[in-house]
């Protein structure tokens, strides 16, 4: 059997994190992976519209609240399984109530183009 001990430093202690849902993928122009990269801009208009800007294209999404909440787990120092020992300790950082989803396509950003070219 294994055990997993979830521990938190109460509710008041814990960060509140945003989850971004994209339509489609997102890959980057280096071989290397999305990790510690920027992926844009985020913006909130005064009616609280949500707006991503990445690189010459703009996203319009909406806030939206989930059903179940996700905790963010963050891995603590197993020691040795033993019969009073559980095998895994994890430690609650975060919480994820809200999303912001971008389901649509993202539109080109177009400046003032002169006439006479």
């Amino acid at each position: 059997m294994v055990q997993i001990v979830i521990s938190s430093g109460g509710a008041g202690g814990l960060a509140q994190w945003v989850l971004v849902e994209l339509q489609g993928e997102v890959e980057p122009r280096q071989s290397g992976g999305l990790a510690g990269s920027l992926l844009g801009d985020l913006h909130y208009t005064r009616e609280g519209v949500p707006v991503l800007i990445v690189g010459h294209h703009i996203l319009y999404g909406k806030v939206v609240q989930l059903e179940k909440p996700f905790a963010v787990l963050v891995k603590r120092g197993a020691g040795e399984p033993g019969p009073e020992e559980p095998h895994a300790r994890y430690a609650v950082t975060a919480l994820i109530k809200t999303k912001l989803l971008f389901k649509t396509r993202p539109k080109p950003i177009i400046t003032n183009v002169p006439k006479k070219v």
